[in-house]
């Protein structure tokens, strides 16, 4: 079966023009109501990553949240609304921070919802997840669009990490240490829980060493959704200039017949695909992909990228400690050293972040291969 992906463009975050963006978007798929039940509950997640401000394009932008909210609203459903992002969260103060800092907690009292904290998990196999989702009929997934060093794209399948309850993900990260195993492991969490509905924040995006302080913000003035997460991170892919499967969630949900990422079996409705290509700066990990994967596995071990602390930025704050999976960052005579031996090359540490003292560390091979 085919699969519907909508574009529409929007050219800023003025409250009306966003509304009217996602309204149309999902006009275009058939209308909320064709996969949201009038007077149901639904969980609503944006991708919160950091107590940031909302021009800094590392989270869902608070006037996409709006929009869905109002939508939703319009056909009487009850709303939750929240994420949980890295595992630096702890405490009520956390949460409340997340929110503040984002937006999210002015449209939750504007716009009356409930925000909630994802800080009570249930196990669904071997996920700890909030338990918000047991309290509702369906969840309406809201990434921001985003690079990230280690899946290249943090979109529609990424976002649903954000499910996992805080600690948790610290786990995860230790079990699942490369990108294959990574990307198998978030295609899991998809497969246990689909969204009815993503509604991509693409006004504003980030490019370059995302998904967080490092990456580079990126006007790219588009609405992106779909009910399949899938194909819309394959049209997503599609619209950095790279094709569906050199994201590995893609090309690991299209060997697992998990989602749609041929483009011939994609209907995208609205602007067409040609007229908004708007090829991204990637990762520099993603560089890798460019080298023939004979000479990667021969090369194995050698080519290898490291967070890498830039001391006059860092302001000793300790978030990279609390959330690195591994125990390799300690802080030892007022400054902050990383074990080699232990890094995993998760890039908790430099998602975590807030002042941008986290760059990365080629080895010696990746560098004269010009990585």
């Amino acid at each position: 079966m085919n699969s519907n992906v909508s574009i529409v463009r929007c050219k800023s975050y003025e409250t009306e023009l966003v509304y009217s963006a996602v309204k149309e978007a999902l006009r275009l798929l058939g209308g909320i109501t064709k996969f949201i039940r009038p007077k149901s509950r639904v969980l609503i997640k944006p991708n919160l990553l950091l107590p940031v401000e909302p021009n800094q394009a590392i989270t869902t932008h608070p006037e996409v949240v709006r929009a869905i909210v109002k939508i939703l609203k319009e056909i009487d459903c009850k709303l939750f609304l929240g994420d949980s992002p890295t595992a630096w969260i702890k405490s009520s103060e956390d949460f409340n921070l997340l929110y503040r800092k984002t937006g999210i907690y002015d449209i939750a009292i504007q716009e009356d919802v409930k925000l909630v904290r994802f800080d009570n998990p249930f196990w669904l196999k071997n996920f700890a997840l909030t338990g918000w989702l047991k309290e509702c009929d369906y969840l309406v997934s809201l990434p921001k669009f985003k690079t990230h060093n280690l899946t290249i794209l943090t979109g529609a399948i990424k976002n649903l990490f954000g499910l996992v309850c805080g600690k948790y993900k610290l786990e995860l990260h230790k079990r699942y240490t490369d990108e294959k195993s990574f990307s198998n492991m978030l295609l899991d969490i998809y497969d246990l829980i689909k969204p009815a509905l993503t509604v991509v924040d693409g006004i504003i995006s980030l490019e370059g060493d995302g998904p967080a302080t490092g990456g580079e913000i990126k006007y790219t003035g588009l609405i992106i959704a779909g009910s399949e997460a899938v194909a819309v991170d394959s049209i997503l892919s599609l619209i950095m200039g790279l094709k569906p499967y050199m994201i590995p969630t893609n090309l690991e949900a299209e060997r697992r017949s998990l989602g749609i990422t041929d483009t011939k079996n994609i209907n995208i409705l609205g602007e067409h695909l040609l007229d908004v290509i708007q090829p991204f700066k990637l990762p520099k990990p993603s560089f890798i992909k460019k080298i023939p994967p004979v000479f990667v596995k021969i090369a194995k071990g050698l080519i290898r990228f490291y967070p890498q602390i830039e001391k006059k930025r860092c302001k000793l704050c300790g978030a990279c400690i609390e959330v690195c999976p591994q125990k390799a960052i300690i802080l030892k005579d007022g400054m902050i050293f990383i074990d080699y031996d232990k890094c995993i090359g998760c890039f908790c540490c430099q998602e975590t972040c807030r002042e941008n003292a986290l760059r990365l560390k080629r080895s010696i091979f990746a560098k004269i291969l010009g990585l």
